[in-house]
């Protein structure tokens, strides 16, 4: 098992358990976190998300922002300031599109979840911008999506 320093298990999915989650997904979540697609902008459900909570993976339910760091962008796709643990997002080099890009990936499923750049707010001076059908958000207090049957927590 590997673990991240905040303590959320961030083995692989098996097979069997990659099919079970993936046979869970909408056409729309299949064709970002699978296909590496983007949602069109200012129509996701969580880009005016402003509660308490957690962002997490869609697909296997990792957390991967923090509410507190989420901010205005202006570019119709929810963006944050860092991850909740950088050990929780990969970051893979995107040449698709005619450009270079650094594309974030959940770093337990591997699943697409947006893009990183480097023209974000004090402190990181980091933008990640992500799919909100990527994600799932969990309000403060609540327990975390466990489709793993990892038991990793609460929000």
């Amino acid at each position: 098992m590997t673990t991240s320093p905040s303590g959320y298990d961030l083995t692989p999915p098996t097979d069997g358990q990659r099919a079970a989650l993936e046979a869970d997904l909408s056409p729309e979540e299949k064709r970002v976190l699978l296909a590496h697609g983007t949602e069109a902008p200012f129509c996701g459900v969580l880009l005016g998300e402003k509660r308490p909570g957690v962002f997490c993976c869609r697909q296997c339910g990792l957390p991967l922002f923090r509410a507190g760091t989420k901010f205005e962008s202006g570019t119709g796709w929810p963006s944050f300031t860092e991850p909740v643990d950088d050990t929780h997002v990969r970051a893979v080099e995107d040449r698709s599109h005619g450009m270079v890009r650094v594309e974030t990936r959940c770093a337990r499923c591997d699943s697409h979840q947006g893009h990183v750049f480097p023209d974000g707010p004090p402190p990181t001076g980091l933008r990640y911008c992500i799919n909100s059908v990527a994600l799932t958000f969990v309000e403060e207090g609540r327990p975390l999506p466990d489709p793993l049957g990892r038991g990793d927590g609460t929000a």
